[in-house]
């Protein structure tokens, strides 16, 4: 959901409604704005906060990617033949047998990320020139916030149905011809999508909305935590102290 006029106000944002629905943005394309947007505002500031959700792209700004193989024609049209007989499940499963670590971090119910993960893990490992690894000018702390569990649903389901009183399910109405957008097939907008084709009832839709954002942010502790390299705090204080003692460090 996009921030409120009065966030954006109080504290200047990027990457907010800047990109089109049409246009897909991969980690690689992000990781190259992000970083261009970074230089600008370290001439302005010391100090950046880059606040988000998907691992994947906070890992492609803080670090860069692996060089991923390209794509094989026949297997993708083989994987896309199963999502339109089968479903989205069935790959997923998939995903699950062969590599349950990746699986565990992802969107499942996302059928272009899961396809691509198959994609990936078919090609095989692919040689890596350290030489070729990419530097980064600027020091990171990586905080992720792990609230308790009571806490983090309570508030999962208050956001969602402040969503759909600000107008969600009229934004997915205005959304409609391009649904099979790989940037609409999130929580959010499939539920609201299958209401709209008489699947669910609304309050059936906002369950599952609920439910799915519930699923999905445990898959993000499980990603965040199986890196390593996320401090893990709980509230506010905690993570302003994990930033001060970090800054402290860089300072001797």
């Amino acid at each position: 959901a996009v921030p409120t006029a009065e966030q954006l106000t109080a504290v200047p944002h990027y990457f907010i409604q800047s990109h089109e629905v049409s246009s897909p943005l991969s980690a690689a394309d992000y990781e190259k704005e992000a970083l261009e947007k970074l230089e600008e505002q370290f001439l302005l500031h010391d100090t950046v906060i880059v606040c988000g959700g998907s691992g994947l792209y906070l890992q492609a700004l803080a670090t860069g990617l692996d060089p991923l193989p390209p794509a094989d024609p026949e297997y993708r049209e083989k994987l896309e033949t199963i999502l339109e007989t089968e479903g989205v499940d069935t790959l997923a499963q998939r995903l699950k047998l062969i590599d349950p670590e990746k699986a565990a971090g992802m969107d499942l119910k996302n059928p272009r990320r899961v396809i691509r993960a198959l994609e990936i893990l078919h090609a095989g490992p692919i040689q890596v020139d350290k030489s070729t690894q990419k530097v980064r000018n600027f020091k990171v702390i990586s905080l992720s916030l792990n609230l308790d569990r009571e806490e983090l649903y309570k508030r999962i389901d208050k956001r969602v149905e402040q969503m759909m009183e600000t107008g969600l399910l009229d934004e997915v109405k205005n959304l409609l011809a391009w649904r099979e957008s790989s940037a609409l097939q999130t929580v959010g907008y499939r539920e609201l999508f299958d209401h709209l084709d008489g699947i669910y009832t609304l309050e059936e839709a906002v369950e599952k909305i609920k439910q799915h954002t519930r699923n999905y942010a445990k898959r993000q502790l499980t990603w965040f935590r199986n890196k390593g390299e996320y401090n893990e705090v709980r509230n506010f204080e905690e993570a302003l102290a994990s930033i001060q003692a970090f800054m402290a460090k860089q300072e001797i």
